[in-house]
């Protein structure tokens, strides 16, 4: 072999070198393309499912019905006025329905004591005989003593609501019962005494709600029972509600907390 050819040879083996470490070249940048996309679109999916999981099971019980508070003992100080508020209880103490009987026909006085200062109600048995003899009979069983009003909302609908001895999360005093005196225009006044639920139009119970401005409800189309208004004590709602939501939200638990201490019902003579 000439040393021309021997030349050519080592070129034609250098060329196939270079055109080999040219392939792996392009295959590897194919290769970190590839990866780039395949991170990409699992940044994409893990994104999805996270916002699927904060938002996808938003299954929110219509307004001015139980929710979960974002917090029952809360370290905000509180409002002038108040004092801290007791711990609220562990358990919930399960009572009788009561006869709407007891309660038809009769209006009731309730002061409701709380670590805010009294709000005094009145209780109408003639439009509203059930709400009122459960809400009696659960104030005279003291299911209500020590139990936080577990949300405000400042947003649409303006509302304090209390109740629930477990703040919100409980499983109400052992019966259930269906609407009442609900407006046909879903108007709601401020110092409007009214039922919370949820979306069963039967489940009402132990929690309520004290309207603190008024509040249109009209796209509920059921309603929420109105058995009572406010007498007295309404400065007390409005500070609460003045203080905000805890967190900075615009529905959730008071950033002042208040609690019920006590419910002391008295029934007014004519």
């Amino acid at each position: 072999m000439t040393r021309e050819q021997e030349r050519a040879r080592a070129r034609r083996r250098a060329e196939k070198l270079e055109a080999k470490q040219a392939l792996r070249e392009r295959e590897a940048a194919r290769n970190r393309q590839v990866a780039v996309v395949v991170a990409a679109v699992l940044v994409v999916i893990a994104a999805f499912v996270f916002l699927s999981t904060q938002l996808g099971d938003d299954t929110k019980t219509p307004v001015a019905a139980p929710t979960t508070p974002s917090a029952t003992t809360t370290t905000s100080p509180a409002v002038e006025g108040c004092t801290a508020p007791p711990a609220p209880p562990t358990g919930i103490t399960k009572v009788a329905k009561p006869e709407k009987a007891t309660a038809a026909g009769k209006t009731f006085t309730a002061v409701v004591t709380t670590n805010c200062g009294d709000i005094t109600l009145q209780l109408d048995g003639t439009k509203a005989p059930q709400t009122v003899a459960s809400f009696v009979a659960l104030a005279k069983a003291s299911y209500f003593a020590d139990s936080p009003c577990h949300r405000v909302t400042t947003e649409g609908i303006f509302v304090l609501q209390c109740g629930d001895p477990l703040g919100g999360t409980g499983t109400g005093p052992g019966y259930n019962y269906g609407i009442e005196n609900a407006p046909k225009d879903g108007k709601y006044p401020k110092g409007t005494l009214a039922m919370a639920r949820t979306s069963d139009p039967n489940s009402n119970a132990d929690q309520f709600f004290i309207v603190y401005k008024d509040s249109d409800l009209s796209s509920v189309p059921e309603g929420y029972s109105i058995f009572g208004t406010v007498t007295a004590g309404m400065d007390i709602v409005e500070k609460i509600a003045a203080a905000g939501v805890s967190g900075g939200a615009t529905d959730g638990a008071p950033a002042a907390p208040i609690s019920i201490l006590k419910v002391a019902v008295t029934e007014k003579k004519a």
